[in-house]
């Protein structure tokens, strides 16, 4: 083990073995894929980089020697078609393993890569090809992302080359009576018959106007000369999934990848060991793909675990980390909820598991007892966004308070500011900041090309994350809100996500967002929409009795005085709930169809699932 996260941070622990500081040392010349891909390639070419797998049976074992042999071709490749230093690449490859190579060559060429996910339409894809000026598209043949491309391209003059990946199905092969998948009768290779050295991008595919990156790549030289980059270059570029409005271009440059030593290292707990395995559960598209499945975990020189499924399925996940003996997990609380709801833990051997951790949105009490009380585990739970890596969070050594967030990372100087600039006593909900005015690698440069909102969000010598929390005495920050969602009613400010915490430990309760419509008498009033759990049915009754359940766990104000039932709740392209639409939704209801009612009335009498109590 060449242990390289040393190289590029000093840390200090207490006695217990937490971390106290860190701070980030590193060349002005750093880049991820020549001093770290290729550097362990080099040195030790047969460590275990990642273990890729998918439904239809085709199965990779990649060592870090394989990525950079893969990764070299793909530059020269991208290079031939004319991307460089600065280009703008958006990549949509689900869990494809080429998206690998791919974000491995970009970072060696200086170009940007720009993730995205295949859940884009024609609106979402028009936008961000044109607000980037995006030069290439590399996009999978799964499903109809290249289809949502080709009908918008003629709309953005960037967009120069489109680069096709035969992704050989990613769970989307169709499946015969009996169950099992049918393969495509043209005498290639699929399913099982890809699995090792050979089946590695051997699957062309032909579609007018887009260049085929199998066959292009495989053809291409292995040897590639090291192109002179900056740590301070811009590298990667996500849209945000943010919940309102348009979502805005988060700019990051090479630092960033370095952040993340702290997110796999003191957070995920990774083991670099040969029986070290790490799974995170995130598509490409999304932001947490590179805080679990590249950047932290290859500068720990530990392995990760990628299963290119289609649609998730609780018991399909289950099965990896039994049959591949994953040893640490991290999937987002929603995707715990799944498990926790449709599938029987205790069918399935997870004895290797030996720590597991959560992030994208807040973990509800009731997930945290039930993988306690089925796995023996705690969950660590950790926050950060697009514009952070890890910066809240219960790291290794530490101990969770049930429902806490955690404490902030060394890394970054956090703290919770009223409105004025001041510090918050403990108790005092106010909005996370970061301290930038010393510099705070990892944190994002801009939002690109919105300077007044990069203004907005840093400034004063301060990241203001838009986040809303409290801290106890110990230090400790508490999840509270975005500053947009915080429900104001007869004076109160009511945490939408405390509400939705003490509804899921209901029984009848699936799913559910709380938010706030407005009410002549209190200024707005809770309401909550529920996805009841089979067997349930919206009605009085069950109104009723999960009203009774608030009051009896919160302040009585706090109660959801309007219940609406629902089959499912709106959500961002990264899964999360789109409280924004919940509260547009009520509004448009309210103005077109009851005029002069009140809101709480008008949203109870436009829909006859939601009840309102007395």
């Amino acid at each position: 083990m060449r242990h390289i996260d040393e190289r590029y941070c000093k840390e200090q622990y207490d006695e217990n073995g937490l971390l106290t500081d860190f701070k980030l040392t590193y060349p002005d010349d750093f880049n991820f894929g020549y001093d770290v891909v290729d550097d362990i390639a080099v040195n030790d070419p047969g460590r275990l980089a990642m273990l890729w797998c998918n439904p239809e049976g085709e199965e990779h074992r990649f060592t870090f020697a394989d990525m950079k042999y893969w990764s070299d071709k793909t530059a020269n490749f991208l290079s031939r078609q004319g991307i460089g230093k600065g280009d703008m690449v958006m990549v949509i490859l689900r869990r494809n393993y080429q998206f690998w190579f791919v974000a491995v060559a970009l970072a060696k060429l200086g170009a940007v890569m720009v993730p995205a996910t295949f859940m884009l339409r024609e609106h979402d894809m028009s936008y961000r090809l044109n607000g980037a000026s995006i030069k290439a598209v590399i996009c999978t043949n799964a499903g109809d992302i290249a289809d949502v491309v080709d009908h918008v391209v003629y709309m953005c003059p960037s967009v120069t080359k489109r680069i096709l990946v035969n992704c050989a199905g990613g769970g989307t092969t169709p499946k015969g009576p009996d169950g099992s998948f049918q393969f495509p009768d043209n005498g290639e290779p699929y399913g099982p018959a890809l699995s090792g050295p050979a089946g590695v991008c051997a699957l062309g595919c032909v579609r007018k106007g887009w260049i085929d990156f199998n066959t292009n790549v495989r053809v291409s030289p292995s040897e590639l000369e090291r192109r002179e980059t900056k740590a301070t270059d811009p590298m990667l570029m996500y849209f945000s999934s943010g919940t309102s409005g348009e979502p805005k271009m988060v700019l990051h440059d090479s630092r960033y990848a370095l952040a993340h030593i702290v997110t796999a290292k003191h957070w995920h707990n990774v083991q670099s060991d040969d029986n070290g395995l790490h799974f995170t559960i995130s598509d490409t598209g999304w932001g947490k793909a590179v805080w679990g499945k590249l950047y932290g975990q290859w500068l720990m020189e530990a392995a990760v675990l990628t299963y290119d499924f289609d649609r998730f399925n609780a018991d399909e996940i289950l099965t990896m980390i039994q049959r591949y003996r994953v040893t640490t997990f991290c999937c987002p609380p929603t995707m715990y909820r799944i498990i926790m709801t449709s599938s029987n833990v205790d069918d399935y051997d997870l004895s290797s598991l030996t720590y597991c951790t959560t992030a994208g949105e807040p973990l509800n009490p009731d997930l945290f007892e039930f993988w306690k009380q089925h796995t023996g585990l705690t969950i660590f739970e950790g926050f950060g966004q697009t514009e952070t890596p890890l910066t809240i969070a219960n790291l290794v050594g530490s101990t969770p308070r049930m429902g806490s967030m955690g404490k902030p990372v060394p890394q970054y100087d956090t703290h919770i500011l009223r409105p004025d600039g001041t510090e918050c006593d403990p108790g005092e909900a106010g909005e996370v900041c970061i301290n930038i005015s010393k510099g705070a690698p990892g944190i994002m440069r801009e939002y690109y090309r919105n300077a007044a909102k990069t203004a907005k969000a840093m400034h004063d010598g301060w990241y203001h994350t838009g986040d809303v929390a409290r801290a106890d005495e110990d230090g400790y920050f508490w999840y509270v809100g975005r500053n947009d969602d915080l429900i104001k009613s007869s004076g109160y400010r009511i945490s939408p996500f405390e509400i939705e915490s003490v509804l899921l430990e209901h029984g009848a309760v699936r799913e559910c967002a709380v938010t706030g419509v407005p009410d002549p008498l209190r200024g707005q009033a809770v309401k909550a929409t529920v996805v009841l759990m089979d067997g349930f049915e919206g009605s009085p009754e069950t109104t009723k009795a999960l009203q009774a359940w608030v009051k009896a766990k919160t302040a009585p104000y706090k109660f959801p005085r309007i219940i609406e039932y629902v089959d499912e709740l709106p959500r961002t392209i990264s899964g999360k709930i789109r409280h924004v639409e919940i509260r547009a939704n009520d509004a448009k209801r309210n103005v077109e169809s009851h005029d002069g009612l009140d809101a709480a009335d008008a949203t109870a009498a436009s829909d006859p699932k939601a009840e309102r109590a007395e």
